[in-house]
């Protein structure tokens, strides 16, 4: 790796920055309504396919295997080549897969046009954050990547409420077609925006060379906070994989609540608490990180620790005031660490590699965490009931808090390093 050298690099034009952050939020809002739609639906499709809950969570998760495995692939050419062709190319390619599962004619069929989708999200989840870290400073960057996560809950909601109502009234087949259509405006707008240069706003510049594979996976395995991380962030994304799959088909099953109010309240709820926990997260971790410089990890295992038992009480509540109050208060903390968690990563990583660091890090929390847990889930329902999977996942929520919570440490240690012109993966 190349000696790092001070520099005052000042970042892009602040109005083109806020242009290029609004197609890739308007682009992520899109992801995950196309990830999130088939959610809304799920006894729909159930009924049509006589499938068990089971090999329902396995089509929630296919295209989440591919997805994850495609990412290190596309994570290393992200660092290379310009990243606006793997977002444009990525929502094309995904906006086709979810049209094309509207015409399926299998469960088969279907199951892999969800898994394509995979492909199409690969490409752009692997850059984006790094594009939006080269577009703002470290001061701001928990912030700025936290408006681009916010789409996440408002992207599900309208996936989960599109899915429900839609489906219920004009066919599950109709949903999809109407989920992917906008993705081909967005992914030829993408195509024609302009790219900052890597590391444009970092305070500290590396050299512009594109490390070796072996390297990248050297400084990584190397990099202490990035290891917890992606432990913290694999158990959240479990969690979050998992409520996210089954919650509106719990409230239609175990609740009596009809599928398509089930998916509009649910995804109400989302779209509220989700969009101002992702807010919250990210101001209080910018907060935080001023005073500590692990408090990235201390606003995200707080969240996480917190959701825990409103969690318990969203699904063990019997009273239907008392079991949405505890859901709004479990989205809104689950939602804290998505900001704080993408910004630590890309602040701990040289600009070269943060792409393939984005990319390997959503390998293993996506193949350890949500293309497992909706299969899990559905699996104690097949032989127990929902409520008990829902439950069950519970557990990983409580874990990934105490993972993060205690790893602030290390963050700490790794910030450091870092301001004093050190490789954290060195020390």
């Amino acid at each position: 790796m190349s000696r790092t050298v001070p520099v005052a690099a000042p970042a892009p034009g602040l109005l083109r920055a806020h242009a290029t952050l609004l197609v890739l939020t308007l682009i992520n809002l899109l992801n995950y309504l196309d990830r999130y739609v088939i959610s809304g639906m799920l006894p729909l499709v159930q009924a049509e396919f006589g499938r068990t809950d089971a090999q329902m969570g396995v089509l929630s998760s296919s295209f989440l295997v591919v997805y994850a495995l495609a990412s290190p692939a596309t994570g290393v050419l992200g660092d290379r080549l310009p990243r606006k062709w793997f977002v444009g190319g990525g929502v094309l390619v995904w906006s086709a897969a979810t049209i094309w599962s509207g015409f399926a004619g299998s469960f088969e069929e279907l199951l892999l046009a969800r898994a394509l989708i995979g492909i199409g999200e690969a490409g752009y989840a692997a850059v984006a954050p790094g594009m939006i870290s080269d577009l703002y400073d470290v001061r701001r960057r928990g912030r700025m990547l936290s408006l681009f996560y916010a789409a996440l809950p408002v992207g599900s909601a309208l996936g989960f409420t599109l899915g429900g109502a839609i489906g219920q009234h004009h066919g599950w087949r109709s949903a999809f077609l109407v989920a992917g259509l906008p993705g081909i405006l967005l992914g030829l707008l993408a195509l024609a925006m302009r790219e900052p240069p890597r590391g444009a706003a970092d305070e500290v510049r590396h050299g512009d060379e594109r490390p070796a594979v072996g390297a990248i996976l050297r400084t990584l395995a190397g990099t202490r906070s990035y290891l917890v991380n992606t432990a913290g962030y694999t158990a959240a994304t479990f969690a979050m994989g998992g409520l996210a799959a089954w919650w509106p088909t719990f409230l239609f099953r175990e609740r009596g609540v009809p599928l398509d109010r089930a998916g509009f309240l649910f995804g109400a709820t989302l779209v509220v608490a989700g969009f101002l926990g992702t807010l919250a997260g990210g101001w209080l971790g910018d907060r935080i990180h001023a005073r500590h410089k692990g408090g990235y990890f201390l606003a995200s295992g707080i969240g996480l620790l917190l959701a825990t038992p409103a969690g318990l009480v969203a699904v063990l509540g019997a009273s239907p005031p008392l079991y949405w109050a505890a859901t709004f208060l479990a989205l809104f903390f689950l939602f804290f660490n998505t900001g704080p968690l993408n910004a630590a990563i890309c602040n701990v990583v040289p600009a070269q590699m943060r792409a393939s660091a984005i990319a390997i890090n959503v390998l293993v929390i996506h193949m350890l965490g949500d293309a497992l847990s909706p299969w899990l889930i559905g699996k104690v329902s097949d032989l127990s009931d929902l409520g008990t999977g829902i439950v069950f996942n519970c557990g990983a929520i409580a874990l990934a808090g105490a993972i993060l919570v205690g790893g602030a440490n290390v963050l700490r240690r790794d910030m450091e390093a870092i301001a004093a012109g050190r490789s954290p993966a060195a020390r």
